[in-house]
């Protein structure tokens, strides 16, 4: 038997299995092997002498009759005695013809299931393995820890289910042992003895066929490792290939611009932006494009950071092009960075959104083509093919875990090698930056402006709703002005929730009628959008009732108390982004979260964790232990490769091994790029041709 060899060589691969098994490409050996178990379970032999209720057990027995019981259900009574001649029936409500046609006296049987009293002993529907005698050894379903593996609906419809495929794995596992198959290492020899990991070969047959659990452990260990050095490995690799293109278009090492801003700025740089701005400008300077990762909590002042960053290469002529994910936040991003910019001779900018007039559009677009616009901020609309730039240089991307990596790729290529600056103001913890950003370079903005006040946030069930209202009218007639936000635009048949055009209703008409309710929701015109946050900026508007429309990108310094109803309903991460929209001005700020009186032991955590903290760092871990890697940064879009053993969560120490050996010890040769391409295809992550 070779590895490279058709499954079809296996004993028990019929023609329908063999079909079903390359339904889920599996067609050599070597691909079976690499199936790995999605769970195990423990069926060592129980100790018989301590037999009782309630107990899960492992044991050998005999069968000693067997009979029909007819009553309300008929069933299928099997008697058992074990070594030590204790009595168990195991029972069959159903296939019990069959059963009856299987189980014959003096059987020796290997059964496992959950011990039951009723008028004796019983296990119902156990597990269970023929074999020869009471002193065979060599069990693949009993005696030991056991393999459970996925199993998809042609599988079982073909007739493979767990136990087939023990049977098939056993036939492998065993010609290795037996005729001492060797599996090529690949991995380098000082990183085994490092990491003190176990072999190739030992590690297939504990990973399928443990010998206790600490082999199993073992075994894990090592391909948890295995697929985290090679993912570095090729993060590295793509590093390292960016690395080889040349620059062609250049920042300058000081604006004048940027300078003249700074010093006209209401308040101080905090010592994070200054050193994010230091860090990012320096890379800049270099013949080759940099990519970085530029995280920063909710207010911590991330867009004058950027925009900082970005008149480095405007005031050399150089374009600029920042994308934001929706029209509501790149609108923002035009204003906020129109009034910064307000006391300085650049004012070469132009907003790409939606639906513009066709006219409007070309006008724009031929001063992208001409190099007349120098800063371009907009929405998708970007990606499209009509859009060219003269000389793109830097590609800013604002909540790019937003946008898929196919889109992020192809603004990229509109630029001649431009840098490459990714924002969020989600903060991703670290063992999640290494994986899903190990080819960009990290610059965090921890730090918040000096004037930021401490949100504080209450957890409030609805029966206090009352109380909430007239909290809020008394920081309204203090001149405030408040937000309150819905998770439904419109009401619905399937959830039970009031949605924000029904409560705008009720409470302009009950609750708050003696001030103006604004409304603002996704689905209404632009134009409409834009009025309501004029006059909100105003304080025409003194409540604004609103969708998660207002998540990023708002920014009302008079707003000082944000009302969330059904905040179950979020995650972690959008409730602490509502938050960011108060605390904004000089005034003590609040978020209330209203819940029902019940809600899930899951919301109870998201909900505790946002009132003991403000810190988006500290949330970020607790959302990720909660939602996993791939619900925290929308797994379809974000490229995130799909470890088959490895946990990102649980693995964090190997995550970080296999980094620092990728780094001393990582080299790309043939067998290298070959075992990436294997592990992860270009569908997931973008591999350099």
């Amino acid at each position: 038997m070779k590895l490279e060899d058709s499954i079809s060589k296996l004993t028990g691969i019929g023609p329908k299995k063999l079909k079903a098994l390359e339904s889920i490409s599996i067609k050599t050996i070597s691909e079976l092997l690499n199936y790995f178990p999605r769970r195990y379970i423990d069926r060592n032999f129980s100790d018989t002498i301590l037999l009782k209720h309630g107990e899960i057990v492992t044991l050998i027995v005999t069968v000693i009759d067997s009979y029909l019981a007819h009553g309300k259900r008929s069933r299928l009574l099997v008697g058992v005695k074990t070594k030590n001649h204790e009595r168990i029936s195991l029972v069959f409500f159903s296939g019990v013809n069959y059963f009856q046609s299987v189980f014959k006296t003096g059987m020796n049987l290997v059964i496992s299931g959950k011990l039951e009293y009723f008028r004796g002993l019983q296990i119902s529907h156990p597990d269970y393995e023929v074999i020869s005698s009471e002193t065979e050894e060599d069990f693949v379903h009993a005696g030991r820890i056991i393999p459970l593996y996925s199993l998809t609906e042609s599988m079982k419809r073909d007739g493979i289910d767990s136990r087939s495929l023990r049977k098939l794995m056993i036939q492998i596992v065993d010609e290795m042992n037996q005729k001492k198959i060797l599996i090529s290492e690949i991995l380098p020899k000082p990183i085994l003895k490092k990491r003190n990991l176990l072999d190739r070969n030992s590690s297939y047959s504990e990973i399928h066929f443990p010998t206790d659990d600490k082999k199993l452990q073992e075994a894990r260990k090592r391909f948890a490792y295995e697929e985290f050095y090679f993912f570095h490995l090729l993060m590295n690799f793509k590093k390292k290939e960016r690395e080889k293109i040349k620059r062609k278009l250049w920042a300058l090492p000081h604006s004048q611009t940027a300078e003249l801003i700074e010093k006209k700025l209401p308040f101080e740089l905090t010592p994070d932006q200054k050193s994010a701005i230091q860090k990012v400008t320096s890379l800049s300077k270099s013949d080759i494009p940099y990519a970085c990762l530029l995280q920063g909590d909710v207010g911590s002042g991330k867009t004058i950071t950027a925009l900082e960053i970005a008149l480095h290469y405007i005031d050399n002529d150089v374009q600029v092009v920042l994308l934001a994910p929706t029209e509501v936040l790149a609108r923002q991003h035009y204003s906020t960075i129109q009034n910064l910019l307000s006391h300085s001779p650049f004012m070469k900018m132009d907003l790409f959104v939606g639906k513009e007039k066709e006219k409007t559009r070309k006008e724009k677009i031929g001063r992208l083509k001409s190099s007349e616009t120098l800063l371009a901020i907009g929405t998708h609309t970007l990606f499209q093919d009509d859009i060219e730039f003269a000389n793109l240089g830097l590609v800013i991307i604002d909540e790019q875990h937003k946008f898929g990596v196919e889109q992020r790729e192809s603004i990229r290529l509109k630029g001649k090698n431009p840098d490459i600056l990714a924002m969020t103001a989600t903060p991703i913890p670290r063992t999640l930056s290494l994986t899903f950003y190990g080819d960009l370079e990290l610059v965090l903005i921890k730090s918040k402006p000096k004037n930021r006040k401490e949100i504080q946030t209450k957890w409030i069930k609805e029966d206090k709703r009352a109380l909430v209202y007239n909290s809020v009218k008394k920081y309204l007639n203090q001149g405030r002005q408040a937000f309150i936000i819905y998770p439904l635009v419109e009401e619905s048949e399937k959830v039970d929730l009031e949605s924000c055009i029904e409560a705008y209703e009720r409470l302009k008409e009950l609750e708050f009628k003696e001030y103006n309710v604004g409304l603002i929701h996704g689905k209404m015109p632009q134009q409409e959008k834009e009025r309501v946050m004029v006059e909100f900026k105003k304080n025409n508007i003194h409540v604004l009732v609103a969708t998660t429309v207002i998540e990023v990108g708002i920014d009302i310094p008079n707003a000082n108390v944000l009302v969330i109803e059904n905040a179950d309903r979020y995650g972690i991460s959008q409730l602490h982004q509502l938050r960011g929209r108060v605390g904004r001005g000089e005034h003590e700020s609040f978020c209330i979260m209203i819940t029902a009186e019940k809600v899930t032991d899951e919301a109870t955590e998201r909900l505790t964790a946002l009132t003991q903290s403000n810190d988006g760092f500290y949330l970020a871990e607790v959302d990720l232990k909660l939602r996993g890697p791939g619900e925290l940064l929308g797994l379809r879009q974000s490229g995130l490769p799909d470890f088959k053993v490895g946990d990102i969560i649980k693995d964090e120490k190997l995550v970080v091994e296999a980094r620092e050996d990728v780094l001393e010890f990582g080299s790309i040769g043939d067998m290298e790029k070959i075992e990436m391409r294997n592990r992860f295809t270009e569908g997931r992550i973008l591999f350099p041709n």
